[in-house]
């Protein structure tokens, strides 16, 4: 494999640990320092990765709802062979959202080390 069907496999289990409220793979390709960042609200919101995948783990899944996975790359920003910024946009029951994902290339393979999100739209079912 390559250093980019590495990041695209990595990018992947981020897709799947969402849509399948996995935290083992949300674990997996999230390093264990990293933080989540969102000012939708006008206020700066920072989480931690653990305070994170327990809010996963509570969430009903996508998947065990019977929704499609809808994710996409729409960016991938290598600053290095080993760094990077991918712009993805990924829907979770009636949310979607655009995320700004920083990967860091390490011995463990392409993990994530910060991730800016956006609520881009509701969608009414």
């Amino acid at each position: 494999m390559t250093f980019q069907t590495d990041l695209l496999a990595a990018i992947n289990t981020y897709f799947d640990a969402i849509h399948e409220c996995d935290t083992k793979k949300l674990n997996a390709v999230f390093h264990p320092e990293s933080s989540l960042f969102d000012a939708d609200n006008g206020t700066i919101f920072v989480e931690p990765i653990d305070s994170f995948s327990q809010d996963v783990a509570g969430r009903k899944s996508p998947a065990s709802a019977g929704q499609a996975l809808e994710a996409e790359v729409l960016m991938i920003d290598f600053l290095s062979p080993l760094s990077a910024t991918v712009k993805i946009r990924i829907r979770a029951h009636q949310s979607v959202f655009l995320d700004h994902l920083g990967f860091v290339r390490g011995e463990d393979g392409w993990k994530i080390v910060s991730k800016i999100w956006h609520l881009e739209q509701t969608i009414e079912i």
